[in-house]
């Protein structure tokens, strides 16, 4: 996804007063005799002259240090890509929210990292087939909104896909059989997933259960890096972590032009650009992690009805709100299809999207349609 700025103004200007309360002690000035009118005519053509050059050099010790665009790129947080860009007045104020915003991410992925044994979901996988587990807020929470995800999406999206999915291994080119699937495949069901909210507890209702919150964890996470930054009064920001994004404000009475790559031609050629303030916007595709074998590509995307690669489309696009909620819903298209997928983005108020089919046509929810 590529994504262009202009640069803002340089800043405002602030006048500084003298306080009262400060003491004088400079000798008392002499009195002066008063000037005659010769004198008076010479002393305000001396004055006219310099008081161009008095002015400006006034506003120039009056005007902000200057205002910038700051940016980072930080790889290997989530096994992924984070950027942040904001725009400042103070870039030593800028690079500490830069700071707070990864900082936030790094812990977001030690509590949700499957990759990692001590995370919070790892035990959850270890222990909550044997009983009721007491977990945190932040990820009942979050287990909840996948669940309600699983619901709006017939089943789509669904965590426990990682019952079959963790047998894959996309780096190695590892997948599992036939056998290891239809094995595996009766624990993919996110009703297998119980939650209780007084006692704040998960459990799982039979063995053999995992969940991955690798379709939701990085939108998530955006939204707490925008968090982060508008608690810390930055209002134009930008932050990314792999394929979701989401913007606050705009770029100084314009929108944010966004690009929609084409995920079977090289980087930085896209298929269309969308203008966004204020919004979110997630893109899933069968090009982020895969392996081809025998001419059949084999991507991360699961279908959690059949346990393979779901194949359906080439990309989707989701554009909404929250990242947590356009991240979970892109994947929706890669399992239904196009048509059924589209059918319930067009029955969401606040998301659009847009679709590249496996042939490359592109399709737009109701929403874009007529921009298209």
């Amino acid at each position: 996804m590529n994504l262009t700025a202009s640069r803002g103004p340089d800043g405002r200007v602030f006048r500084r007063e003298r306080s009262s309360s400060r003491r004088d002690t400079r000798p008392p000035r002499p009195l002066l005799k008063p000037l005659d009118d010769s004198s008076k005519r010479q002393f305000n053509r001396s004055k006219s002259r310099c008081r161009g050059p008095f002015l400006v050099f006034l506003l120039s010790l009056a005007l902000p240090a200057h205002a910038e665009w700051v940016r980072r790129v930080t790889d290997g947080i989530m096994g992924t890509r984070i950027t942040v860009e904001l725009w400042s007045e103070d870039k030593t104020k800028a690079d500490q929210a830069i700071d707070a915003v990864l900082d936030e991410m790094r812990h977001i992925d030690e509590s949700m990292s499957t990759y990692k044994p001590t995370s919070e979901v790892s035990l959850v996988n270890a222990n909550a087939a044997a009983g009721p587990m007491h977990i945190t807020k932040e990820l009942f929470d979050l287990l909840t909104t996948a669940k309600e995800y699983s619901v709006l999406t017939d089943g789509a999206f669904d965590i426990t896909y990682a019952s079959v999915g963790y047998m894959y291994d996309f780096r190695k080119h590892i997948r599992p059989d036939e056998a290891h699937i239809d094995e595996a495949l009766p624990a993919v069901n996110y009703r297998h997933l119980l939650l209780d909210p007084k006692k704040q507890t998960v459990q799982f209702s039979q063995k053999g259960v995992r969940i991955d919150l690798g379709g939701i964890a990085k939108g998530y996470s955006v939204d707490r890096g925008i968090d982060v930054l508008k608690a810390r009064g930055f209002t134009r920001a930008y932050v990314s972590a792999g394929g979701d994004s989401r913007i606050i404000g705009d770029r100084f009475g314009k929108p944010w032009m966004v690009g929609i790559r084409d995920p079977r031609k090289p980087p930085g050629e896209v298929i269309t650009r969308v203008p966004l303030v204020d919004a979110a916007i997630s893109t899933s595709g069968d090009y982020e992690r895969f392996f081809e074998e025998n001419g059949v590509r084999y991507h991360h995307i699961i279908d959690p009805r059949t346990g393979h690669s779901a194949s359906k489309v080439r990309s989707a696009t989701i554009i909404g709100p929250y990242a947590i909620r356009t991240d979970g819903l892109s994947k929706t298209a890669f399992v239904l299809g196009p048509e059924e997928a589209m059918k319930i983005y067009n029955r969401i108020d606040d998301i659009d999207a847009i679709i590249v089919e496996l042939d490359g046509t592109v399709i737009y929810s109701k929403g874009l349609e007529q921009a298209h």
